[in-house]
């Protein structure tokens, strides 16, 4: 039989793989040989699977994730998959250069301040938005804030602008909530390249005023200050001077499932569901968890407790319920609910405003 195989040496000097790799890709379940020696642990490989390794090497080299590499492999030929997962890591490897590139402008900016110290105030920023569309941007993001003074760079809101639009951002470490809405700067040339961290009573002082009968708001940022005009009413104060937690990875989530729901179904299924008492809150508190399951059509449950064997995903049930109310007014109407693996984060959108979704970090069950 040794004669008609690859030795894992041979299959690794033909295919570019090391060893070691093979051992690995082997464990996952990726690349399994086709004889082991059950006296020695040797591993052999059929001559076909030369090809899947060399595929496997080059997929490796672009930084598929293991998942995907299962997915190709795996997939049916001429059935389309390969072709979507492929273009789907495309994406997110051009986007994750869009931030490189970004984050490189920043960095040469940073070089040529310390190298040439600015002796004047840095140029000011000013963004014109609705003022509707700004309220419901902060209803979607404000319940996420930090109320923990550590670290600082919480306690706010990062207004982001990002050529046509201004993002807002919030987190507490334990759940995220991003919204964008529609910005027009006075000059787009001069749009920085980070955000400014409105402290958060700042950021309810211009949502109250919001409501002022303002159709617009003129947005100043820059220079360590935060101002914003509406009509005759004027605010003002100092940004937190701290770098604001990387937010783009979780802009890029890869679920395994999409599940389109009423959200008045889902608010009743959790508030009457059963929980688990865990520590998943700040410091390590106990807090109140709701495990969601998957049926074997699709449909999302709130699992009984103990909850079943299968998939499973536990979140903060408080955290969960602000995610269901955030910045939808009006009759609850339908969710787009993105699930991961049972370590994955949950991402809540509501179908039709792009960029605006909440992200609750998993809870681990024991």
């Amino acid at each position: 039989m040794e004669s008609e195989l690859y030795s894992i040496g041979e299959l690794a000097r033909a295919s570019g793989l090391g060893v070691g790799t093979l051992r690995y890709y082997d464990g996952a379940g990726v690349l399994t040989p086709a004889w082991v020696d059950p006296r020695t642990g040797y591993r052999w490989y059929r001559p076909g699977q030369l090809a899947d390794a060399r595929l496997l090497a080059r997929l490796r080299r672009v930084g598929l994730p293991l998942p995907a590499v299962r997915a190709v492999l795996g997939a049916e030929p001429g059935g389309g998959e390969v072709r979507r997962v492929l273009d789907a890591h495309l994406r997110r490897l051009e986007d994750g250069l869009a931030d490189a590139r970004r984050e490189l402008s920043l960095i040469h900016a940073m070089i040529e301040q310390r190298e040439q110290p600015m002796t004047t105030t840095p140029a000011e920023l000013r963004l014109t938005v609705r003022a509707e569309g700004l309220a419901a941007a902060l209803d979607a993001v404000r319940f996420a804030v930090g109320d923990d003074p550590e670290p600082p760079s919480l306690a706010g809101v990062l207004f982001e602008p990002d050529g046509p639009v201004l993002r807002l951002v919030a987190t507490d470490r334990y759940r995220m909530a991003l919204a964008e809405v529609p910005a027009v700067a006075a000059d787009p040339a001069d749009l920085p390249v980070t955000g400014t961290i409105v402290p958060t009573a700042l950021v309810d002082a211009l949502r109250a005023l919001l409501g002022a009968g303002a159709s617009a708001v003129a947005l100043t940022l820059g220079g360590g200050l935060v101002r914003a005009d509406l009509g005759e009413h004027r605010i003002e104060g100092a940004a937190l001077d701290f770098d604001y937690p990387d937010h783009r990875a979780l802009t890029r989530l890869e679920p395994e499932h999409r599940i389109t729901l009423a959200a008045a179904e889902l608010r009743a299924a959790v508030e009457t569901g059963a929980t688990r008492t865990l520590p998943s809150g700040p410091d390590g508190a106990d807090c109140e968890v709701t495990v969601l399951t998957l049926t074997g059509d699709g449909r999302l449950t709130v699992a009984d407790d103990p909850a079943p064997e299968g998939y499973r995903l536990a979140v903060n049930r408080d955290f969960l319920l602000d995610a269901l109310d955030a910045g939808r007014p009006g009759p609850p109407g339908q969710l787009l609910l993105e699930l991961g693996g049972p370590i994955a984060p949950l991402a809540v959108r509501t179908p039709g405003r792009t960029g605006t979704f909440s992200v609750l970090m998993p809870v681990r069950l024991p």
